[in-house]
């Protein structure tokens, strides 16, 4: 392993570590003693812990195992290992912080600063290539086979959440929870600029088709290939695909084992406009567009 490699591993763990303790810390000591409720598998674990007294690190974990799975066979060995990590270790740090002293009691105050230190936490998370919440791989899943982004199905998932938290522990608990995740999100934005956000990868290299064959096998993203030259290096291949955020790890990883000279720029989207291939259709020959 080079050492730019070895020092892109490193930062990633640390932001992945960094990012489960904030969130960890989110939780129990802003959240839960307030009775108010994260979304995803975070939320239902809280609900299955207030109502049963188990543990909510426990619980997280268990119920996580299922998405990690299919992270495994769907989003690449890659992703897996840090997903398990922020997991398990978010799982770990949750026991730990339940034996801390309640940041507070004040049901604003949680909502204020535990949805700023969970959308921060789970921003670093998604930097470092890792994932706190199953549903997150999931939705990701999901959005690729349908018009429905990332954003918008976990945002129904939680609806579904808060509406039984709403029911359990009356409408209140429901509105904070709905309000710190709106905080939490639009500090996610931040940190991470969005989880389902998509991006736009242009790639120059020596060998175009294997890298868009890849991309399209491990992603089901399709790939526009054009013909380029260098002032310098001459005859080039140019690849221009649309990804999301949680989908770049791959991507690096599939350049870097292709051609370790390839040129790679990846930018922000503001809006697609027209159909965008998100799947690729099983037992189906890679497709790749080339452009004249």
């Amino acid at each position: 392993m080079s050492m730019s490699r070895k020092k892109e591993w490193i930062l990633a763990f640390l932001s992945v570590t960094a990012g489960s303790a904030l969130a960890a810390f989110a939780i129990e000591e802003f959240l839960v003693p307030v009775t108010i409720l994260d979304g995803g598998v975070v939320g239902i674990s809280i609900i299955i812990s207030q109502l049963s007294g188990i543990s909510l690190g426990l619980l997280t974990f268990v119920i996580n195992i299922p998405f990690l799975i299919v992270g495994l066979k769907k989003m690449g060995k890659r992703f897996f290992i840090f997903a398990i990590y922020a997991m398990l270790l978010f799982s770990i740090l949750l026991s730990v912080f339940e034996e801390f002293h309640n940041a507070t009691e004040d049901p604003l105050l949680g909502v204020a600063f535990g949805g700023f230190f969970l959308g921060a936490g789970v921003g670093l998370v998604l930097r470092g290539g890792g994932c706190l919440d199953g549903t997150e791989i999931v939705a990701l899943l999901i959005s690729r086979k349908t018009n429905f982004s990332v954003g918008q199905i976990v945002f129904g998932v939680n609806i579904i959440i808060y509406s039984a938290a709403g029911i359990l522990f009356g409408p209140d608990r429901a509105m904070y929870s709905l309000l710190t995740y709106f905080i939490s999100f639009r500090v996610i934005d931040i940190v991470e600029k969005g989880l389902e956000q998509a991006k736009s990868v242009m790639i120059i290299t020596n060998d175009g088709k294997a890298i868009a064959d890849q991309i399209y096998k491990d992603l089901g993203r399709t790939c526009t290939i054009m013909e380029g030259a260098g002032m310098i290096s001459g005859d080039k291949m140019i690849l221009y695909c649309v990804i999301t955020r949680i989908e770049i790890p791959e991507i690096r990883r599939i350049v870097r084992d292709a051609d370790q000279s390839a040129f790679v720029t990846i930018s922000d989207i503001n809006e697609i406009v027209g159909n965008h291939i998100k799947s690729a259709p099983k037992n189906t020959e890679p497709l790749v567009k080339k452009q004249e």
